[in-house]
């Protein structure tokens, strides 16, 4: 897949199949995430990697939003050392999971918000912080699961704001928005 197509085509999915992900294929989402860029190269991640179905349905209550945790075929629990690093933390999540997705992997952020009981669970040592845990797995071929469908009726109508109606040239506020198509 090229790299645009991958980018434009992925989608936040949050209902899995029960089909495990391979561990080659995990190693290469893995190895994306690490190969991601960070404030002066400090590569401040870590990588926790869960896949036992008791523990995913555990760390799927630590986040008000992280439900599709529980259905997963794995997650990563990314630990940085410290808040100051959530920016690079970020960049690692959206190299992981587009790298799933060129692999045909779906996945989810989450944000743990019990964040002291996941630390604890995931057994992250002291001065660390784990502020994004990813979901991943196969997409369901019959259309959404019960947690998609529940996220588009909060989020119905939403959808993306078109390129031109975010972009200013020059400085913000500039009347002149872009006026062409974006493909």
């Amino acid at each position: 897949m090229d790299t645009y197509r991958c980018i434009v085509s992925k989608k936040d999915l949050r209902t899995f199949t029960d089909t495990p992900i391979a561990d080659d294929v995990l190693r290469k989402i893995l190895n994306g995430g690490r190969m991601s860029g960070s404030s002066r190269n400090r590569q401040p991640w870590r990588f926790v990697v869960v896949r036992n179905r008791e523990r995913l349905a555990a760390l799927a209550r630590f986040g008000r939003f992280a439900q599709h945790v529980a259905t997963a075929a794995a997650a990563v629990a990314i630990v940085v050392d410290d808040a100051a690093n959530a920016f690079d933390a970020g960049r690692c999540a959206q190299n992981m999971m587009l790298t799933g997705w060129n692999f045909g992997v779906a996945s989810c952020p989450a944000t743990p918000h019990q964040h002291d009981e996941a630390k604890r669970f995931l057994e992250i040592p002291q001065g660390k912080t784990v502020p994004i845990i990813v979901s991943f797995g196969y997409p369901r071929a019959a259309g959404r699961g019960p947690i998609e469908r529940t996220a588009l009726r909060i989020l119905a109508g939403r959808g993306r704001r078109p390129l031109d109606a975010m972009v200013f040239w020059e400085r913000h506020g500039n009347a002149k928005l872009m006026n062409h198509r974006v493909c």
